[in-house]
């Protein structure tokens, strides 16, 4: 009897250990991005941000007793909810990851909360999906994201362009929930505002050739030309056809055309073009600036910062349970997300897992000024760019 209760209780112990991820002091965290396709050049500087703060965590020590902690990637595409799902499947079941950072874009998103993150119960973070259909998703507590919605970037936007006095744009949209929804939430503020919207035209992504959608908007008589699209697929080709047929030389951006994959490719053509990306100048996004630059992460394109929070949640959230347990990281994100509790910022990971493993209380401000609402979303401030001598520069926060 004896030797079968010791039996029981070495495989409930091993059973404990595999649900929640660990193998030889090791915890793993799965980074769901979008390494293929419509954002591909964007996913390796936001992977590398998630990937600092999960190293420092790790080489700090004081992470659940001296836990270590690795990442595992996977390349959720952006464009097929089927390989999302399956990538999410094999990070959750196959890796035995304690949640997930990610995924990218809005509909791989969806398709990885509603198949894989619910039904296993597995935290997901998301640092740039950011349509604003998200905020509605019946997530049972186990989404958030570090990215504000797009129905805020939609209202910034359209304010920036009425300021800088363009009463008159067409619009074209990456056919998919990030599109629709941006331009959507544009129209609504711009026509407000008093602006026009001389047309409103869909575009598929992977297109060979983008000349007959250039000709229709131009032929709405638009002078400038609103792209919510993503800048290695659709969205570039758009503007490239524009370019080379002189339809429109000016373009109005959202934060999945913002990155150097851009500028580097189109140069000078696109001076003067301008829009949003998320980021501030806050005393959390300065730090944020050292600590990444230190530690050689691109500062220049979106959603870097929002990704080393991401992980630096997930981590922080376990050692508040003091277990890696994917019920208990659901249970205390927003504990240690949210007031009140000592500042955390970006760089100071230790200090965090420090007072947690004490019974402390933190409020983790990370490098966005985190503060979640009560679905797990922030509001966030965003950046205007404009592209000048071929690359963009911020001109001012909103």
């Amino acid at each position: 009897m004896k030797k079968c209760l010791k039996i029981i209780v070495v495989l409930l112990f091993a059973m404990s250990f595999s649900v929640a991820g660990f193998a030889a002091g090791t915890v793993k965290i799965g980074i769901l991005q979008g390494f293929t396709g419509p954002i591909e050049s964007l996913t390796p500087p936001m992977a590398l941000a998630a990937e600092l703060a999960i190293n420092e965590a790790s080489d700090s020590g004081a992470f659940l007793g001296g836990t270590k902690i690795v990442s595992v990637r996977g390349d959720s595409t952006c464009i097929d909810a089927s390989a999302a799902t399956a990538a999410a499947e094999r990070l959750i079941n196959s890796e035995k990851v304690i949640a997930i950072v990610g995924a990218s874009c809005s509909g791989s998103t969806t398709a990885v909360v509603n198949n894989a993150s619910v039904p296993n119960g597995i935290t997901t973070i998301s640092s740039s999906a950011t349509s604003s259909a998200l905020t509605m998703i019946k997530d049972n507590g186990f989404f958030f994201r570090t990215a504000p919605s797009d129905a805020r970037q939609g209202q910034v936007l359209a304010n920036i362009v009425i300021d800088r006095g363009i009463k008159q744009v067409a619009i074209t949209y990456t056919n998919n929930d990030y599109g629709k929804g941006l331009s959507n939430a544009f129209t609504g503020v711009y026509t407000k505002l008093g602006g026009k919207i001389l047309m409103t035209a869909s575009h598929e992504d992977g297109k060979a050739d983008y000349a007959a959608d250039v000709a229709s908007l131009s032929a709405s008589g638009a002078n400038d030309l609103v792209v919510f699209g993503y800048l290695d697929q659709g969205g570039k080709g758009i503007i490239q056809a524009s370019l080379d047929t002189g339809a429109f030389d000016r373009f109005i951006l959202a934060d999945g055309m913002i990155g150097p994959g851009l500028t580097d490719d189109l140069g000078k053509g696109i001076n003067g073009s301008f829009g949003t990306m998320p980021g501030g100048e806050s005393e959390a996004a300065q730090k944020w600036a050292k600590v990444g630059k230190a530690s050689g992460i691109p500062l220049d394109g979106p959603f870097r910062d929002g990704s080393y929070d991401a992980a630096a949640l997930i981590i922080l959230a376990a050692q508040a349970g003091n277990s890696a347990d994917r019920a208990s990281i659901q249970k205390h994100i927003m504990d240690v997300a949210n007031a009140p509790g000592e500042k955390i910022f970006a760089g100071e990971l230790k200090k965090g897992l420090q007072i947690l493993a004490k019974g402390g209380k933190i409020d983790y401000v990370g490098a966005k000024d985190i503060e979640f609402n009560e679905v797990g979303e922030i509001f966030g401030s965003y950046q205007e760019v404009e592209v000048k001598s071929a690359k963009f520069e911020t001109i001012k926060v909103h």
